[in-house]
């Protein structure tokens, strides 16, 4: 990284939310909160899901890979920003930043993919039903699970090529972590192209995720209200609500976040933006699968349940 008296150094600055010493110790209570309730929600999910039998289908599956996810991406960002919230040296190397702009990347498209093949999964359960089971076996879920981390990992190694190929005139980040637009903003050279191809790509994911939900909701749609009975309409919804509240929320976010355009954006309402998809989405994942679901609830009583008598 070149800066501008011509020394050359390998750490960024990340600048954060506030240099006030009592509001930092704040919002580190706060965080820590947060990614605190992260790891328990999705950790309980991921042994919950692993060690009730019940549990054991395609539905819970997709679950538990998500939780993964969600815990995995949320700990890309959350220890670093809580080290820096009380360090009075906020930065990160070069290649640490490269790191974690990689990582995190590979896990939010992973994501995408992963929604995208929970609403496939949720089509297969509702408009074919009798051969279910078949269609949506153990392969075809490791299939699509390990495609969905193979296509974020193609996509994350497009998107940090594409950043680290600028060449940086000054170290401060202006963001709690290293994202795409505050890393092209400390660019000394014309980021158009780069611009171009990140909209490009992320727009692919965008669309592939999108469709592949939007044409399952359609049949589903279809084939819950062709359903005789309103209680079998209800049960229909209830069984797609969760997943579609995620999908909303999730893509809403990052559309809002990378796609819309960068002429009058301001930093400090993407840093407020990424906050919520970056480290409460994954708090709130395991919450709304759960209290919506008689399954979860009826699995954790049990656990518990033996767990007491044991």
């Amino acid at each position: 990284m070149r800066l501008e008296n011509g020394t050359f150094t390998s750490d960024f600055l990340l600048v954060g939310f506030s240099d006030h010493p009592a509001l930092q110790h704040v919002l580190f209570a706060v965080f820590l909160s947060i990614y605190s309730a992260t790891l328990m929600g999705n950790c309980g999910m991921v042994v919950l899901i692993t060690f009730s039998s019940h549990l054991h289908t395609p539905m819970y599956f997709f679950l538990c890979v998500l939780s993964f996810v969600d815990m995995s991406y949320s700990s890309v960002i959350a220890p670093k920003l809580l080290v820096n919230l009380i360090s009075d040296v906020k930065t990160i190397s070069y290649n640490g930043c490269a790191a974690q702009l990689y990582f995190f990347c590979s896990l939010v498209d992973t994501e995408s993919f992963l929604l995208a093949a929970m609403a496939y999964d949720r089509y297969t359960a509702i408009c074919n039903p009798l051969l279910y089971s078949i269609i949506m076996s153990k392969r075809l879920c490791c299939q699509l699970a390990l495609g969905a981390f193979l296509g974020g990992t193609i996509s994350s190694i497009i998107h940090t090529t594409n950043t680290f190929l600028l060449d940086f005139c000054s170290k401060e980040i202006n963001h709690f972590f290293c994202d795409i637009s505050p890393l092209f903003s400390l660019s000394c050279t014309d980021t158009s192209m780069h611009d171009i191809i990140l909209v490009v790509f992320a727009s692919l994911v965008e669309a592939i995720c999108l469709l592949t939900v939007l044409l399952s909701y359609i049949c589903i749609i279809v084939a819950i209200l062709k359903t005789g009975s309103a209680e079998g309409r209800r049960k229909g919804f209830s069984t797609c609500a969760s997943h579609l509240v995620v999908v909303t929320i999730y893509h809403g976010t990052l559309i809002f976040i990378y796609l819309r355009p960068s002429v009058g954006r301001s930093m400090d309402t993407d840093k407020v933006t990424s906050v919520f998809y970056t480290l409460i989405i994954p708090m709130l994942n395991p919450l709304i699968y759960s209290l919506r679901n008689k399954d979860v609830k009826n699995a954790l009583r049990k656990m518990i349940n033996h767990k007491s008598l044991s």
